[in-house]
């Protein structure tokens, strides 16, 4: 059969056809004898069928060897570590270790010492997998349980200066919303507009308080310690092995590992996040520093950690601060000023973050780490500022734009709020909370189109009873605020179905009874909502104008007085004091 020509046929006579050359065929040449005295691989088909010429290393001869080797492995487990499929590294890596050294280095001949470097990467490769997979950041990792906040013996002064303490509520100069328009946690400090780890927990006064209520977002039971949630954590991470721990750590001998770097700080790293056993991680941290004499900054940050954990805050802080002086780093100073923090220190971290400031300027966790002190210590105009300040440097900071929305929000400014809730759906945060606070502000701004739709998003994006009790909760308030009591009476009661804990929605049902004349059932409503949440001085203002109305005066000030060292400016409080007082003269 004719082929077809590549090229255009250049016009010719028709007596002289053109031919095109053609190159003088070459006969099968003589195998040649590999001239380094390595042994050849055969001639693939390719090669046959060229007559055996030489173009360098086939492809197939190459992918026999590396996987001969145990390369290839090796670099799909490196491969599944930068895409964080950890599972499937770590499996890998078993399986390299798992062969027998015969098999790893089957036909390699003089690369028999790959071997060792082959099974000091995979092991290395896997133990970096595993604690990636049970990784926590430590810097936002800060959760103090009751054995925490009621068995502390770290503190300064048992009655801190006003401004100085994050345990005392109350002790701010003001420059926020009020308890009457912005509610607060048990602490004393106003409800953020971000969940982080400090929020979620109180400083309660007595340990029956503190049993009784719940400070976690997700369940009714309080955090017993801290250290218990790490050791509960570690436990956890051994279902990552089904046939035990990778890494036997009563076995090992840390000073040898001490003296290799590379793998002491994976191994540091599988030890104090994985296996969560501190006192092996100091040891090899202790090891590993000494060897390094006292020059590497990263030891004694680790250190610092891991003192940290074991509550020596004042060893922790020595670290830290050693670690400074060699190596400025930003991890470093958030680290040295959670230290401060738990020692309830926290105009010594402002001071310590704005000295931060000064060498890393424009470094967006340290002013976001000012406002959050700002915030905690009930400064809330300055909180904003420094927040708005987090805007300059990274428009996209989630926690800065929530945290200035609910500010808005509760400084009766609705239409500004939802400007930063909607740039928050603009960069793609879609869930529960932000369609709840969304159908809030549009209520408040009277736009009352999209208010029951942000509601019915809300719903649909719950992922817990606790978030569902939310929505309906805001629910009733939106049916107060149009007049539909029934409407407000059935939402309430929702809220109570997905959580029992609900104080706030106790509260309201008992206004709702006593304006049905319910007399008994507001007072064990507002009983039931004044023992689940005693920081909240409603319950008790309530209780005390409903005993002050059926005459039952002492009751009335005994509630009169909780209320008003809940929210010392009450006037309405006070006014009731007042008179209550006038009629205990009078008799």
């Amino acid at each position: 059969r004719r082929q077809r020509p590549r090229r255009p046929p250049r016009a010719t006579s028709p007596a002289a056809p053109a031919l095109r050359p053609s190159r003088p065929r070459r006969g099968p040449a003589a195998p040649r004898q590999h001239q380094r005295g390595r042994p050849r691989s055969a001639p693939g088909p390719a090669r046959q069928q060229r007559g055996g010429r030489r173009r360098g290393l086939g492809r197939s001869s190459l992918r026999c060897s590396a996987g001969e080797m145990g390369l290839e492995p090796l670099f799909q487990a490196w491969s599944y570590f930068r895409r964080r499929k950890f599972r499937e590294c770590a499996d890998v890596c078993s399986q390299l270790l798992e062969r027998p050294p015969g098999e790893q280095v089957a036909g390699a001949g003089p690369y028999f010492t790959f071997y060792f470097i082959l099974i000091q990467a995979a092991w290395n490769l896997k133990t970096r997998a595993l604690t990636e997979m049970v990784y926590v950041d430590e810097i936002d990792m800060d959760q103090e349980g009751i054995a925490e906040m009621i068995l502390d013996e770290n503190a300064i002064a048992q009655v801190a200066r006003p401004g100085t303490s994050l345990k005392l509520p109350g002790t701010s100069q003001g420059g926020g919303p009020s308890p009457a328009v912005r509610p607060v946690t048990q602490s004393g400090r106003p409800i953020t507009g971000f969940v982080r780890p400090s929020t979620q927990s109180g400083r309660p006064s007595t340990m029956e308080q503190a049993i009784r209520t719940p400070r976690t977002a997700l369940t009714a039971r309080p955090i017993t310690s801290a250290s218990g949630g790490y050791v509960r954590l570690g436990t956890a991470s051994m279902l990552t092995n089904p046939d035990g721990p990778f890494i036997n750590l009563s076995r090992l001998n840390l000073t040898k590992y001490a003296q290799k770097p590379k793998l002491a700080k994976a191994l540091f790293e599988y030890i104090f996040h994985h296996e969560n056993d501190i006192k092996n991680a100091l040891d090899l941290a202790a090891l590993a520093t000494e060897h390094a004499q006292f020059k590497d900054w990263w030891w004694k940050v680790q250190i610092g950690k891991c003192y940290y954990r074991l509550g020596l805050y004042r060893e922790a802080e020595k670290q830290f601060k050693s670690a400074l002086k060699q190596q400025d780093m930003v991890d470093t100073i958030l680290y040295l000023a959670k230290v401060y923090l738990r020692l309830d220190q926290p105009v010594t971290a402002l001071n310590l973050f704005k000295q931060g400031l000064d060498r890393f300027p424009g470094e967006v966790t340290l002013i976001c780490g000012i406002a959050r002190i700002y915030e905690e210590m009930n400064n809330i105009s300055s909180a904003a500022e420094y927040y708005k300040d987090v805007l300059k440097q990274d428009n996209t900071h989630v926690e800065a734009i929530a945290c200035i929305g609910s500010n808005h929000f509760y400084s009766d400014q609705p239409e500004i709020a939802l400007r930063f809730y909607r740039r928050l759906l603009q960069m793609g945060v879609y869930n529960c909370q932000l369609f709840n606070n969304l159908g809030l502000c549009c209520f408040y701004a009277q736009q009352y189109d999209m208010t029951l739709s942000s509601f019915e998003r809300a719903l649909f994006l719950a992922e817990n009873e606790e978030e569902t009790a939310d929505v309906w909760y805001n629910l009733g308030h939106v049916a107060v605020g149009i007049g539909d009591l029934n409407l407000a009476y059935q939402c309430f009661k929702l809220t109570l179905v997905n959580n029992n804990d609900y104080a706030e929605a106790y509260t309201n049902l008992a206004v709702l009874e006593m304006r049905k004349g319910h007399t008994e059932q507001a007072r064990a409503l507002l009983q039931t909502a004044s023992s689940l949440a005693p920081h909240m001085y409603e319950p008790h203002f309530n209780v005390a104008i409903l005993s002050e109305k059926v005459g039952d005066l002492q009751r009335s000030y005994t509630a009169a007085q909780k209320s008003e060292e809940a929210f010392p400016g009450h006037v309405d409080t006070q006014q009731l004091i007042k008179q209550l007082k006038e009629h205990f003269a009078m008799l």
